[in-house]
C-alpha cells in the first residue's frame, strides 16, 4: 500500500531529540529521509547513554527509525558539491543547529533557493526572533521558559519539570505539522519557504490553558478550582497546582492499596459534576448527593480536599486496576498511573503499533514507540535505525555519482 508521504525526500541535517523526532514521524508516513552525519562520529546521541559498549544507543535508534544515513563532510569542497546535489534534489531540509549554522556552512536561505526554489527549509530554535534567538536551548530550558516548569509542581516547592519531552519532542512535532503545510501549500504556489519551530513556542502552545489561567487571574485574582482555594493566597501569577486537572472538572491523584510499597499504586480520579450522585454511592457517601455542602459543583469547590481524602479512603482498599475497573461502569472518569514497565508490557499498546519491537544488526531486538498517528490508507511500518554512512553508495549513485566517481570521493575525505 502506498504511503502518505511517498515521493517527497527530506534531507536530515538534525541531531539528538528535536530534530529527528520531526523527520522519524515523515519517514513513517512515507517520506524518504537521508540523514546527513559526519563521518566517524555521526549523531551524538549514537553514543551517548550507552547500554551496550561500541552499539548504537537507545537514545539514538529510538528517535532514527526508517532513515537512511549518509556521511559528508560538508567542510571539503567536494563535499559541498555533493550536498548541492542533495540540495537539487530533495523537497525539504530540516535542521536543528545552533543559530546561523547553516549560514556558516556556505547555504544560506538565498543559497538554496538559487539551488532549488522548490525547497522548504525547516529549522528548530529555542526562541524565536527576540532579545533570546541566539541563545542555545535544550528540553529543561525550554519547559522553563514556556511557562511549563513555574506551573508545574506544589505550591510550596520549587518549580518541576516534566518527564514529557514537550521542549524536544513537543516541538519537532509541531515542525512536522509545519513542513506538510509548506509541502501542501507548495503545490498551489510552486514555491518553497522556510518553516520555524522555536521550542519556546511550541512548550507555550501545549501551556495555553495556563496563559488562560493568567488572564482569569489578572482579572478575578482568585480561581476557585486550584487547591490554594479557599484558604491560600494567589500572587500575581499563575501558581504551582499539584495535581489539579487545570480544567472545569476538578481532580486528583488518590492512594491505591499497596502505595505504601509500590511508588505507582495511584489513580488520577475526577469528580465530573455529571456523575456526582455515582461517585457518592460508589464510596459509600450517599447523604452527599442530596448535601447542599456537596450537592452543587460551586459547593464543593471549597471542600475539595475533604472531598477527594474521603475518595481516597475508598480508593486505598482497591487497587489501582480494581478501582478503574468499578468506576469505568460508572462512567466516572479516571485512570491508572502507569509505570513505564507496565507500558512496556501492555499487550493492547503491541497490537495498536503504539509500541514495537525491532531487530537490530548489531544492538539485537529492542522496544520502541511507533507512530502515535494511525492513518487507514498509510499504515506504518516501523524499520530499524540505520548503521553510521550505510547509505552513502546508495544515496551517490542515485544523485548519478558512479562507482568510480563514489571511490574517488571517499579517497578525498569528501564522503
Amino acid at each position: 500500500m502506498a504511503k502518505a508521504l511517498d515521493g517527497v525526500r527530506i534531507l536530515d541535517f538534525t541531531h539528538v531529540q528535536s530534530g529527528p523526532t520531526c523527520t522519524q514521524l515523515l519517514a513513517w508516513f512515507g517520506a524518504d529521509v537521508i540523514k546527513v552525519e559526519r563521518a566517524g562520529a555521526g549523531d551524538i546521541t549514537r553514543e551517548q547513554l550507552r547500554d551496550i559498549p561500541d552499539v548504537d544507543s537507545l537514545y539514538f535508534t529510538m528517535l532514527n527509525h526508517n532513515k537512511r544515513s549518509i556521511t559528508i563532510d560538508t567542510k571539503h569542497p567536494e563535499g559541498k558539491q555533493v550536498l548541492e546535489a542533495l540540495i537539487r534534489k530533495c523537497d525539504v531540509l530540516v535542521e536543528n543547529f545552533a543559530p546561523g549554522a547553516l549560514d556558516r556552512m556556505g547555504f544560506s536561505w538565498e543559497r538554496i533557493q538559487e539551488l532549488n526554489p522548490r525547497m522548504i527549509v525547516a529549522s528548530v530554535k529555542g526562541f524565536g526572533p527576540g532579545p533570546y534567538e541566539d541563545c542555545k536551548v535544550y528540553e529543561n530550558v525550554a519547559q522553563c521558559a514556556g511557562g511549563a516548569a513555574s506551573t508545574t509542581g506544589f505550591d510550596d516547592g520549587p518549580p518541576v519539570v516534566t518527564g514529557a519531552q514537550i521542549g524536544d519532542s513537543g516541538t519537532g512535532l509541531h515542525l512536522a505539522l509545519g513542513i506538510v503545510t509548506a509541502l501542501y501549500q507548495r503545490t498551489h504556489t510552486g514555491r518553497g519557504q522556510r518553516v520555524l519551530a522555536a521550542m519556546q513556542d511550541g512548550v507555550l502552545n501545549l501551556c495555553r490553558v495556563k496563559l488562560r489561567d493568567q488572564q482569569r487571574l489578572d482579572r478575578t485574582g482568585v480561581m476557585k478550582e486550584y487547591p490554594q482555594y479557599p484558604n491560600g493566597t494567589f500572587g500575581e501569577a499563575v501558581p504551582r497546582a499539584g495535581n489539579a486537572s487545570g480544567g472545569g472538572q476538578p481532580g486528583w491523584i488518590l492512594k491505591c492499596k499497596g502505595w505504601e510499597t509500590d511508588p505507582n499504586a495511584y489513580i488520577y480520579f475526577i469528580t465530573q459534576a455529571p456523575v456526582w450522585a455515582k461517585i457518592c454511592n460508589v464510596i459509600g457517601k450517599e447523604e452527599w448527593a442530596t448535601d447542599p455542602a456537596y450537592a452543587t459543583a460551586p459547593a464543593r469547590l471549597p471542600r475539595l480536599k475533604e472531598i477527594f481524602a474521603e475518595i481516597e479512603r475508598w480508593t486505598m482498599t482497591k487497587t489501582k486496576f480494581e478501582a478503574m475497573q468499578i468506576l469505568n461502569k460508572h462512567d466516572i472518569p479516571c485512570g491508572p498511573i502507569l509505570s513505564m514497565k507496565e507500558i512496556a508490557e501492555e499487550p493492547s499498546l503491541r497490537k495498536t503499533g503504539t509500541i514495537v519491537e525491532v531487530d537490530h544488526p548489531k544492538r539485537g531486538k529492542y522496544l520502541s514507540v511507533g507512530n502515535p498517528i494511525k492513518l487507514s490508507d498509510s499504515p506504518t511500518d516501523v524499520k530499524r535505525s540505520p548503521l553510521l554512512g550505510e547509505h552513502t553508495d546508495e544515496v551517490m549513485a542515485e544523485l548519478g555519482y558512479s562507482t568510480e566517481q563514489i571511490t574517488a570521493l571517499r579517497t578525498a575525505g569528501a564522503i
